[in-house]
C-alpha cells in the first residue's frame, strides 16, 4: 500500500501525462514520464506500454528499480523506457522527475543540422545555460551503452536534445520537469515561427539572458501553481 506521498506522486505523474496529452506533446503510446517513488530509493514510477497518455490513471503505473527492471505494476513497459529512464535515474541523482518526449517543435529543432534553441523569447530565458545536445543519432535506445551515453550528456543539465529524436527534461519534481517541458515546447515554438519569417532572430544579450534566468529560477512557485491548476482540471485533487 502506497504512504501518502506515493499516492500524491502517482497523482502528480498522471496528470502530468494526461495534461501533456491534451496539449500534443505526446506521440501515440510511445514516449514516458517517470519518477522516483518517495521513500522508496532507487525505484521509479513510469507509465505503461500500450496505454495513450489520455486513458493512465494513478494505478496504472509501474515500478521499476534504477536497473529498469519491472517491480510491481500490472502493465508492461516499452524497453526503450528501460533503458532511458534507468540509467539518467541511476546516473544523474538530481532527476527525480524524467520526461521524454517527440513534441513537435522542439523536435522540429532537433532534426536541424547545428539546430539551438536560441535564446531569443522570454519562455527561451529560462534553459539559459542549461541545454545539452546530443549531436548523433544511433536507432533505438535497446541497449547500456547508447542509454549511458545519453544519460551521462544530460547530466549537469535540465535538458536535452537529441539529435533526430525528440528531447529529454528532468527536474526535482513532476510539477518543475513539467513546467519547464511546457515552456520548452513554447519557446521552441516562438523560434521555429519566427524563424519561418525568414527573418534573423532578435537574440537577447547575455547579460540579459543571465539576469533574465535568475529572476525566472527564483519564481518557481509558478511551477507549483501550475502542478495546482492541471491537477483540479484533469480531476486528481
Amino acid at each position: 500500500m502506497d504512504c501518502p506521498a506515493a499516492t500524491e506522486a502517482r497523482k502528480d505523474l498522471a496528470c502530468a501525462l494526461r495534461a501533456a496529452h491534451r496539449l500534443g506533446l505526446g506521440e501515440g503510446v510511445c514516449n514516458h514520464f517517470s519518477l522516483a517513488v518517495p521513500h522508496r530509493p532507487g525505484h521509479f514510477y513510469i507509465n505503461p506500454q500500450g496505454l495513450l497518455w489520455s486513458e493512465i490513471g494513478p494505478q496504472d503505473l509501474v515500478v521499476i528499480d534504477a536497473q529498469g527492471n519491472k517491480v510491481e505494476g500490472r502493465h508492461d513497459v516499452e524497453p526503450t523506457a528501460f533503458f532511458i529512464h534507468g540509467w539518467i535515474h541511476r546516473t544523474v541523482p538530481e532527476a527525480a522527475c524524467v520526461l521524454h518526449t517527440h513534441m513537435p517543435f522542439a523536435t522540429a529543432l532537433a532534426l536541424l543540422q547545428g539546430g539551438r534553441l536560441e535564446m531569443a523569447s522570454q519562455n527561451a530565458l529560462r534553459f539559459h545555460r542549461q541545454v545539452a545536445y546530443e549531436n548523433e543519432y544511433n536507432g533505438l535506445v535497446l541497449d547500456d551503452a547508447e542509454a549511458e551515453r545519453i544519460a551521462r550528456r544530460l547530466a549537469g543539465h535540465t535538458v536535452l536534445f537529441l539529435a533526430n529524436h525528440g528531447v529529454i527534461v528532468r527536474g526535482p519534481s513532476v510539477a518543475w520537469a513539467f513546467d519547464d517541458l511546457y515552456y520548452l515546447e513554447r519557446a521552441c515554438m516562438h523560434q521555429v515561427l519566427a524563424q519561418g519569417t525568414g527573418k534573423p532572430l532578435k537574440l537577447i544579450p547575455e547579460s540579459v539572458a543571465a539576469r533574465t534566468a535568475k529572476q525566472i529560477a527564483g519564481e518557481r512557485q509558478q511551477s507549483e501553481l501550475h502542478m495546482k491548476a492541471l491537477r483540479r482540471v484533469n480531476g486528481f485533487d
